[in-house]
């Protein structure tokens, strides 16, 4: 805080001797308008420093992996301190897609073949040219699942393969069906209950990288669907560990939050335009299966799901859907070390449907949680151009388990 309060008086006092030079040429005419903006600017840096930059609150069900996160994750106990111009939930989580910067990475697609015979598309980033772990055969990987309608070209994966990168691991990004430019062979997309593709490209990676390290990070609905997993799969899995961002861990409330009059017109009828948009795409697979015409008109993701998601993957209503999809109740069965990010203010993910109860009696789970960040945001710094609180907690969790997992492990 007190690095915080230094760069303020630093920007106050350019600002200042600016804004001084102005009144002098006739900018303003008077001092008045520099007093007034001095005092503003000063309101606002105390209002920032004493109400929005707060440290995040760390939940965890047992005490060595309480401290694990603190020794191994300082991210964790530090001071977050949004974005000061954009810190509110809603301007982090649209700004995000356009102030940050997308890495240049080269990836390496593969379609390996599901066993209902449709196809799943991967990214590899092989990152070969790793001089800290040159061996191919045993270099870590880290799996990586994007959010509902993302892909691996999002600016969060990105920013996530560039951090694994500088580690020196290797990337695989999970697109999920149909949704990354190839051909849907089966009418069957994705949803955040079902794990069978999930389990395949993990079987599949185990199986091409016998002996390199394994764990995952999701995002959003990929987090769900990771946390899913785990909740089935208990000890059963070979991934060392996981890091979710920003997952909704009850539907029920989820849509519930996207469906209030302002966050409808700015996130839910663009979700289930999206949506609608991959369905028409593959029309002539769908069609035979579906009714497209009326899964079009739905103008909610509440309605979309209705319509198409709980029908194609057999649930008796939306609300048994809803209820498989939710990962706060398979929290309790997770077996591995599983670090989740959220904020207070996430309209995606409301904080009051949050499993703080479940994780205290989970000792593999721990809850990260910032008083702001939005969705997918955690925008910080002047200008939120590289990296984001995000990338940091990605990278130091990553490096910990795969360098220093083993201090966690079940005999």
């Amino acid at each position: 805080m007190i690095a915080l309060a230094f760069n303020f008086n630093v920007l106050t006092r350019d600002l200042s001797l600016y804004l001084e030079n102005q009144v002098k040429v006739g900018l303003f005419g008077s001092g008045v308008g520099l007093s007034l903006i001095l005092g503003f600017s000063a309101a606002y840096a105390c209002y920032y420093l004493i109400s929005v930059a707060k440290k995040p609150q760390l939940i965890a069900g047992g005490k060595k992996f309480f401290q694990f996160l603190k020794e191994q994750c300082p991210v964790v106990s530090e001071t977050y301190y949004p974005t000061f111009w954009c810190w509110e939930s809603r301007v982090q989580t649209l700004l995000r897609p356009f102030v940050t910067a997308k890495p240049v990475v080269c990836y390496r697609n593969e379609l390996i073949k599901a066993a209902d015979g449709g196809q799943i598309s991967l990214d590899w980033f092989d990152n070969n040219d790793s001089t800290t772990h040159p061996d191919p055969a045993i270099r870590p990987t880290v799996l990586l699942l994007p959010g509902l309608t993302g892909t691996s070209r999002e600016s969060y994966i990105l920013h996530m393969v560039q951090q694994s990168r500088e580690l020196g691991y290797r990337c695989v990004v999970f697109n999920n069906r149909g949704v990354s430019g190839e051909r849907l062979l089966t009418p069957r997309t994705y949803c955040a209950a079902n794990t069978e593709d999930l389990e395949a490209v993990i079987a599949y990676i185990q199986s091409t990288h016998a002996a390199a390290p394994l764990m995952a990070a999701g995002v959003s609905m990929g987090g769900m669907m990771l946390a899913n997993y785990l909740g089935q799969k208990g000890r059963d899995t070979c991934l060392r560990g996981v890091v979710v961002f920003s997952a909704g861990w009850d539907v029920f409330e989820c849509t519930a939050s996207l469906e209030k009059p302002l966050d409808r017109f700015l996130f839910n009828s663009y979700l289930t335009s999206c949506l609608q948009a991959s369905v028409d795409r593959h029309r002539p697979v769908l069609e035979k299966s579906f009714d497209i015409d009326h899964i079009m008109k739905a103008k909610t993701v509440r309605q979309f799901d209705e319509r198409f998601t709980s029908i194609m993957f057999g649930y008796p209503s939306n609300e048994d859907y809803y209820r498989d999809a939710s990962p706060i109740h398979k929290l309790k069965s997770v077996q591995v070390p599983m670090l989740c990010l959220n904020a207070a203010d996430d309209v995606f993910s409301p904080n009051h449907a949050f499993p703080v109860e479940v994780v205290k009696q989970n000792p593999h789970v721990a809850l990260l949680i910032t008083d702001h960040g939005g969705h997918i945001g955690f925008l910080e710094g002047v200008w939120p151009w590289r990296n984001t609180y995000m990338d940091r907690v990605f990278r130091q969790f990553t490096k910990a388990i795969m360098e220093q997992g083993s201090q966690l492990r079940v005999p």
